[in-house]
């Protein structure tokens, strides 16, 4: 597997877009044709029920591309993720051009409309903050943003003033919090059970679980939607299981890649509203998708699932 670091030259795109546009039409998404769910699995977000498909797709540094030969692949992978029932695309004014790159190709994509636009503010005060985010609509094309981040909880009270009022106004329809790090999720707790937040996006894997011992409880508690980022943790995760076969009883499950496995994991927790795995693979982008269908583990099976990996 790719880092997020590497790029496709000419010849490796052109190669994953045959590869993909095969796996997409026989052996790929079509196969859900013959499973008893062929719909992805959708949670609710608290605050307005609306439902929201389990997994979406992330967009940092693998969205940041300049060129078409570099853009096609990522076209591809939206096209994979829509296909599969996905919706949601985050970003950020962090990610260099990957708003705009998310703008354009979904402005030509035939399908602008079916996605949830999520992006985020990431500067310090109240002027900034709203050119940033009017910036942010313009590059990805929105007249409306589904969902508007405060990231890392960068001059977080400055910007949940503005981000109120644009709810209020219709300029947003839900507000949201971030973070990455184990060490913020109680700041994260403390800022959604005081103000009226409606996502609270943060760091959660089968390898890092310190979300379980508070952060999930209390977002299920308050009503808080949640999006999980690094659900690979940074890539660890494919390093610990190369060359590793999965086991019977993961595809006795309806796991039937590690990407999977890792995704289901956290899509067992009921407190999880939506992963966001980052790919510029379309082949990857369809693996990613297939974990929002089928069955999902229970708290037994997510048990064995993570003593499986702590013995590796």
């Amino acid at each position: 597997m790719k880092t997020l670091h590497q790029r496709y030259s000419r010849r490796e795109t052109l190669g994953l877009l045959a590869a993909s546009t095969a796996t997409l039409a026989s052996g790929g998404l079509t196969a859900f044709s013959s499973s008893n769910q062929t719909t992805m699995l959708n949670r609710p977000i608290p605050s307005s029920k609306e439902k929201l498909p389990v997994v979406g797709i992330g967009t940092w540094q693998t969205f940041d591309v300049a060129g078409k030969t570099e853009q096609e692949p990522l076209l591809q992978a939206l096209k994979a993720v829509h296909q599969a029932g996905g919706r949601l695309i985050d970003s950020s004014p962090m990610y260099g051009r990957s708003e705009e790159v998310v703008g354009t190709l979904t402005a030509g994509s035939g399908i602008q409309n079916e996605f949830f636009y999520a992006t985020k503010v990431w500067t310090r005060g109240r002027e900034a903050g709203i050119q940033q985010m009017d910036d942010s609509m313009r590059k990805m094309k929105r007249p409306t943003m589904d969902l508007m981040q405060i990231h890392n909880l960068l001059d977080w009270k400055t910007h949940l003033e503005t981000l109120k009022a644009w709810k209020a106004a219709g300029k947003i329809r839900y507000i949201g919090i971030t973070h990455y790090t184990d060490s913020m999720h109680d700041d994260l707790v403390d800022i959604f059970t005081k103000y009226p937040i409606d996502f609270v996006q943060f760091n959660y894997s089968i390898l890092s679980r310190n979300a379980e011992k508070k952060l999930l409880p209390a977002a299920q508690d308050k009503g808080v939607a949640t999006i999980i980022n690094q659900p690979f943790a940074e890539g660890r995760l494919f390093s610990l299981v190369k060359g590793k076969e999965l086991p019977a009883w993961a595809k006795e499950n309806d796991i039937n890649s590690w990407a999977q496995f890792f995704l289901k994991f956290l899509i067992g927790h009921p407190a999880v509203t939506c992963v966001i795995p980052g790919t510029s693979n379309p082949r990857h982008a369809a693996d990613n998708m297939l974990a929002g269908h089928g069955r999902q583990p229970d708290s037994a099976l997510r048990e064995k699932m993570a003593a499986l990996i702590r013995s590796f």
